[in-house]
């Protein structure tokens, strides 16, 4: 083989391996806080990572944007008198909403988690102790924190807990994703949420149902929490309003087409 021909055959090399590396690299996913980048109004927003990224780890921040479907969440690391209103206005509303439990929640709060079971609400899971799972490196003590839960579940309701995860404060890493989709769960992430959780220093609620609408999107993963006394006042409008533009709401087997939220 002539120099020249042979340095061209060398360069083509390099350059396609450069290509393999940077597509490995851009499709890898770093630890960090779940965080969204809203860029045009009315649009969905675009996360940390995107929807083929996520779903290899059998998780999803937003849903089919083409149609006029919203799924409400809400996190509940504990209870401060605010989720027996949201109940009631999600049942005159017949909206279907999902929790994110953690232990203390359920060990102190029985009568609400059955309500939520009893009224077709999904129980998810926030892990037992609210922990950075980031952190956790052994799969041992990743899953000890998921399945403490499932058993205060069944010990509270009598029936499994839906396989769907939700990192405490949105912190995650890829080793995670994955130890959780060993889990046989589906981790559920958000494309709309707003500052509602510090309760000495809650959101002005005209203030805080103009951001939310400002925001909404078709397939938006709503997050809010059950702690804040601003989104029990709000809700019956924001539902409303949502109503009235056309949304309905869907559950989390929904926002996973082919699952039930437990693993076979």
């Amino acid at each position: 083989m002539r120099r020249r021909d042979l340095g061209i055959l060398l360069l083509a090399l390099t350059l396609a391996a450069g290509t393999a590396l940077w597509i490995f690299l851009g499709s890898s996913l770093e630890t960090g806080s779940w965080g969204l980048s809203f860029r045009q109004e009315g649009a969905p927003p675009v996360g940390n990572a995107g929807q083929d990224q996520l779903r290899r780890y059998n998780a999803a921040y937003l849903g089919d944007t083409t149609q006029k479907v919203l799924y409400l969440t809400f996190d509940a690391g504990y209870e401060n008198g605010c989720t027996g209103r949201i109940l009631d206005t999600l049942q005159k509303h017949n909206a279907k909403a999902a929790f994110f439990l953690v232990g203390n929640y359920i060990e102190r709060n029985g009568d609400l988690v059955r309500r939520m079971v009893q009224e077709g609400h999904t129980v998810g899971n926030h892990t037992m102790h609210h922990y950075d799972m980031s952190r956790i490196q052994e799969p041992q003590a990743f899953a000890k924190e998921l399945t403490d839960l499932e058993a205060l579940f069944w010990e509270t309701t009598g029936q499994e807990l839906p396989k769907f995860y939700r990192p405490p404060q949105g912190i995650y890493s890829e080793k995670n994703l994955e130890m959780a989709k060993e889990l046989g769960y589906k981790t559920v992430f958000w494309s709309l949420a707003y500052v509602d959780w510090k309760n000495d220093d809650q959101p002005d609620p005209d203030a805080s149902l103009a951001k939310l609408l400002k925001r909404t999107h078709n397939g938006a993963v709503v997050l809010l929490h059950s702690t804040s006394q601003t989104n029990a006042k709000i809700l019956d409008t924001l539902l409303t309003r949502w109503e009235e533009a056309g949304y309905t709401f869907g559950t989390l087997d929904d926002l996973f087409p082919g699952s039930n939220g437990v693993s076979q």
